[in-house]
């Protein structure tokens, strides 16, 4: 009986452990600012997909000329993917259809981009949309943006 409550105890804690490193690392990546909450699916068909699969919800940061993409549910101190402003291309942009509505955020708006030729979807807010195309436009002179 006493083993049974400190196996308990263990998990618990160590539950309650991962939970506040979990947060932490949230607020950590929050903490330099210029972030937003955004779904990224990677590597995406001409043909639009609306099963809602492949989708992954996670956090960008705007840091200089790039976006960093970190994933939500991830220890990972770094970001999984590092979008560079100069070889992003919107292609097109999109209410979210089908089971891609039960996917995403209630108020997401689909964006298509390429990225040094592969294509990409990323799903966000209105505000974030309108934040990352002016990021977007906002590129240094010389510099080829291709803004649908």
């Amino acid at each position: 009986m006493v083993l049974a409550l400190v196996v308990c105890g263990v998990v618990v804690a160590l539950v309650a452990i991962g939970l506040f490193v979990f947060g932490l690392r949230r607020r950590l990546i929050q903490r330099s600012g210029g972030t937003f909450d955004c779904s990224l699916r990677w590597d995406v068909p001409a043909k639009a997909d609306p099963s809602g699969k492949g989708w992954v919800y996670g956090v960008a940061r705007y840091s200089g000329d790039r976006v960093s993409w970190f994933r939500i549910f991830s220890y990972a101190p770094r970001p999984r993917r590092v979008l560079e402003r100069s070889a992003i291309e919107v292609v097109d942009r999109r209410a979210p259809d089908g089971e891609e509505e039960l996917a995403l955020l209630s108020d997401a708006i689909v964006l298509g981009c390429t990225v040094r030729g592969t294509r990409i979807e990323l799903a966000m807010s209105e505000d974030a949309l309108t934040g990352f195309l002016a990021w977007l436009e906002a590129a240094p002179p010389g510099q080829r943006v291709n803004v649908a």
